[in-house]
């Protein structure tokens, strides 16, 4: 039986992406085992990090998966060749042709999963300040992901163990944390929450809301938005049968979950989830987005510039990534 092929993003170029793909593709034959992986991004850039690094590999460059090998040999690596901006950056600077690579294997990825090409995506991680010095108008892969599908009420889940983390707000400043918070808006993602886990396969699946403020804001003593916004959506949540509970303090409700206690927590804000899941595992935390026409996984972390290029990353969450691409999508047969 064939596997299924699985796309891997590159990454940034001047970021540990490189690395960590060819590590999980060259030292994991495990990764073989569960599907056909096949990496996205400029040809020059991997073959500029297996000489960096001492490796090697044998490149099969494709753009019709019709041609595609059916057998791979040991060190054999499929790459759809996405065309390369010039110049590659050094490890570790921050610039607009990294920016334009990152993007360019990321939307070649897309296209070739809208026609069912390959059926995933696990992404390695791309910098931010490199994307705003391009004309590319998303700040990050989520947003990129939902707008080229045009997909709605997509969502970040991190899976670290037995712990699953959603988020209600991702990459805002702290400061705008309590002007987005919304009755109506988090009822919703309640609901959505509620939908994932089932398509996950969890039968009644118990949902934790995470407070906001400490103690969830101790009867009104360190905040109000545990009264006024949080409590109201999460009991008109239970109206709708939803098994939902909260607003439980942040300080305990990760290790509830992470203890069996809940499916999943609801986080508020991006750092709130973050920290928990890295803390608990920070190699081997991975990221689901859901509501898009296919699964991408992905690393959680960022691109690791202070040691791009060292050949000390490691691959372990990309490796898990990848790993989770393939099971998932084998399950949405």
């Amino acid at each position: 039986m064939k596997t299924k092929h699985i796309g891997i993003t590159l990454g940034d170029p001047a970021g540990i992406g490189p690395e960590i793909v060819l590590k999980a593709l060259l030292n994991h034959p495990e990764v073989y085992e569960l599907c056909t992986p096949v990496v996205f991004g400029p040809l020059p850039v991997l073959k500029k990090y297996l000489t960096l690094f001492g490796m090697e590999a044998s490149l099969i460059s494709i753009n019709d998966f019709k041609k595609a090998p059916e057998k791979l040999f040991q060190n054999d690596i499929l790459v759809f060749n996405t065309p390369l901006v010039e110049p590659i950056p050094e490890p570790g600077q921050i610039s607009a042709a990294g920016g334009e690579n990152s993007f360019k294997a990321i939307n070649a990825a897309i296209e070739q999963a809208l026609e069912k090409n390959i059926c995933a995506i696990a992404t390695a991680p791309i910098n931010k300040q490199s994307l705003k010095k391009t004309q590319i108008p998303f700040l990050d892969h989520t947003a990129i992901f939902t707008n080229l599908t045009d997909s709605h009420h997509t969502m970040t889940l991190f899976v670290t163990g037995n712990l699953r983390i959603f988020f209600y707000s991702r990459h805002i400043p702290f400061k705008e944390i309590v002007n987005a918070l919304d009755e109506e808006r988090l009822l919703e993602t309640i609901k959505v929450c509620h939908q994932y886990l089932k398509q996950m396969g969890f039968e009644n699946p118990h949902l934790a809301v995470a407070a906001l403020n400490p103690h969830a804001g101790e009867d009104g003593l360190f905040g109000t938005e545990e009264i006024d916004i949080i409590t109201p959506a999460i009991e008109r949540a239970r109206m709708a049968n939803i098994r939902v509970t909260g607003p439980i303090p942040a300080d305990s409700v990760f290790h509830l979950a992470s203890r069996g206690r809940y499916e999943a927590v609801l986080s508020l804000y991006h750092d709130q989830g973050h920290i928990a899941a890295k803390t608990l595992d920070f190699f081997g935390t991975i990221s689901l987005t859901l509501g898009l026409p296919f699964l991408r996984t992905s690393v959680d972390h960022g691109t690791a510039f202070e040691i791009a290029g060292k050949g000390i990353a490691n691959e372990t969450s990309m490796v898990e990534a990848i790993k989770a691409a393939a099971r998932y999508a084998w399950e949405k047969d």
